[in-house]
């Protein structure tokens, strides 16, 4: 670990109470130089780090940028030593986290990795994406600062490609619940794979993968995340204005880390060990009938009229219900009733 990311570690932990450089050079083992300097660069990266005299340096509480330390002091873990990168849950999930300023797009990086043989667990955060991807080819708004863009590598055992629907259900309860436990808003799910405050789209989830040609099986999953904590400067695109909203609408201290690291406190505990349902060495488990209530419970479209998107035709629907795959029941103006496990849907809100 470097001079800087010790010196974030400790300020991290210890938001607005100050320590003087002497205690902090003693502290990491390192002279006083390198203190001003460390803190010179967390300065030039955005944190807010007041310097006092005869006081020290403290980390202002109002700072709310990713950071590797922000997001480790707010997971579930059964180890509290955070001296490395490396974190483990309470079922035993290795997590191994990276905090990146800007990226072309964190689902990209993550899965060139995995080609790579990295090992589940693998975690990118971006403050920005430059070319962040949605579903169906789209684009995924991502600007400076008022996001979190986050990507997890994911190695499933025995799971297929109608299994592996299933990861990206989970995320979307997982992100309803940890936008509730930060921000005490309702969280609401339109079928499949975004999330709304008020309304308005907040979040978006998209998982990509890799299958083997003889299995048929998921190799891995690149779980992608993007949640607007905040509205850009400006607004958003002229484009997104009528659909795209924000979790909080001025900001917020350290809210940011906290709403990372509750996704994956949260998303690891239907994934982890204990409630992995779609395995075949542990059947259905307690986990499976949990997390799919909680996604029919928070469902934005049950009830709706809605509009079924396909290549060729919209067709009018009512949402009916979401069995316990998480896949739509829909009834036709027709009478008709169907069972979608992909696609897309509109509804007016």
């Amino acid at each position: 670990m470097s001079t800087r990311e010790k010196l974030l570690e400790l300020l991290e932990g210890n938001r607005g109470i100050y320590f003087s450089g002497e205690e902090i050079a003693g502290r990491l083992c390192i002279s006083r130089a390198a203190v001003w300097k460390a803190v010179k660069t967390l300065q030039g990266a955005g944190y807010a780090i007041d310097a006092v005299t005869n006081k020290g340096y403290c980390l202002a509480r109002e700072t709310d940028i990713l950071s590797v330390q922000g997001v480790a002091k707010y997971l579930d873990i059964s180890d509290r030593d955070i001296s490395g990168l490396n974190r483990s849950d309470r079922n035993g999930f290795d997590l191994n986290i990276s905090v990146v300023p800007t990226a072309v797009s964190t689902n990209a990086i993550v899965r060139e990795s995995a080609d790579c043989g990295t090992p589940e667990g693998y975690v990118v955060l971006a403050n920005e994406q430059t070319a962040g991807r949605g579903r169906l080819g789209r684009s995924f708004f991502s600007p400076q600062g008022t996001g979190i863009y986050m990507s997890l590598l994911l190695r499933p055992e025995n799971c297929s490609s109608k299994q592996a629907v299933r990861i990206t259900t989970m995320a979307a309860v997982a992100v309803c619940e940890a936008i509730e436990a930060v921000s005490g808003e309702r969280a609401q799910i339109k079928w499949v794979n975004d999330i709304y405050v008020r309304d308005r789209k907040v979040c978006g989830i998209l998982t990509e993968g890799s299958f083997g040609l003889e299995s048929g099986l998921l190799e891995y999953a690149v779980l992608g995340i993007g949640i607007n904590v905040y509205q850009p400067d400006g607004g958003f695109p002229e484009e997104l204005k009528g659909i795209a909203g924000a979790v909080f609408d001025s900001r917020q201290d350290d809210v940011k880390n906290r709403m990372a690291a509750e996704f994956l406190n949260r998303f690891l505990v239907y994934y982890g060990s204990d409630n992995y349902y779609w395995t075949a060495q542990h059947g259905t488990g307690v986990g499976a009938a949990d997390y799919v209530e909680e996604y029919r419970r928070r469902s934005l479209v049950i009830g709706k009229q809605i509009v079924v998107l396909s290549a060729n035709e919209a067709k009018d629907a009512v949402a009916i219900g979401v069995d316990d795959e998480c896949r739509l029941l829909v009834r036709y103006a027709d009478g008709v009733e169907a069972c979608l496990s992909s696609g897309e849907i509109s509804i007016r809100l």
